[in-house]
């Protein structure tokens, strides 16, 4: 029987906390705190800070925002200055799919964007900075939020290898892969031109 101490053992703590982390409907939490309705039942029923926008109010989208973004920070933080990096990356995967499949709601989270950046702005500082501006600039020129997340999703391990960050890249490859996948009917509707622009449409 393994110690409790045992290195697999202090992982998987880290990944199940990390994942709980994420799982925190910040989206859903914040729209029922200020009276906004059921987020499930409101545009696309996504529990992400874009959705959250679609109820009128900036500050539940502001609010969305920060918190997806710093429950991965939190997560990794913790991981490591209590168990090491290779903890750091396994709170960071374990948070991010937290966030995309919460236990807490049937497994049918957000699409990962605000967590992403999150991520990797504590992991690579300025990598992170960088993809925020790469998400900022597109969905300034674009007004489309999926087409802003691709973008940064997509750039992001390239950039983090110019930066040397190399014990990133593979993590952030992951990262994006699965971004890809939860915006799958919006790249299809990207292909089609019919994809909505921030803050219109569902």
């Amino acid at each position: 029987m393994p110690e409790f101490t045992s290195p697999v053992t202090v992982l998987l703590l880290w990944a199940v906390i990390g994942y709980l982390l994420g799982s925190i409907p910040t989206g859903v939490l914040a729209a029922r705190a200020m009276g906004l309705g059921n987020l499930r039942t409101i545009g696309s029923g996504n529990t992400g800070a874009t959705n959250v926008l679609r109820t009128g109010s900036k500050t539940a989208a502001l609010i969305t925002l920060l918190g997806d973004a710093l429950k991965g920070v939190i997560a990794v933080v913790l991981a490591w200055r209590m168990a090491g990096e290779v903890a750091g990356q396994i709170a960071a995967l374990a948070a991010f799919l937290g966030h995309c499949y919460p236990v807490w709601l049937g497994f049918r989270g957000g699409k990962g964007v605000a967590t992403f950046l999150g991520l990797v702005l504590v992991l690579a500082p300025i990598a992170g900075v960088i993809a925020c501006a790469i998400w900022a600039a597109t969905a300034k020129l674009s007004k489309i939020s999926s087409l802003a997340a691709l973008v940064a999703a997509a750039l992001t391990p390239p950039v983090l290898m110019l930066l040397g960050a190399r014990e990133c890249v593979a993590l952030s490859v992951v990262l994006a892969v699965v971004i890809f996948w939860r915006h799958r009917a919006n790249i299809a509707r990207l292909r089609a031109g019919t994809e909505p622009r921030i803050g219109r449409g569902a």
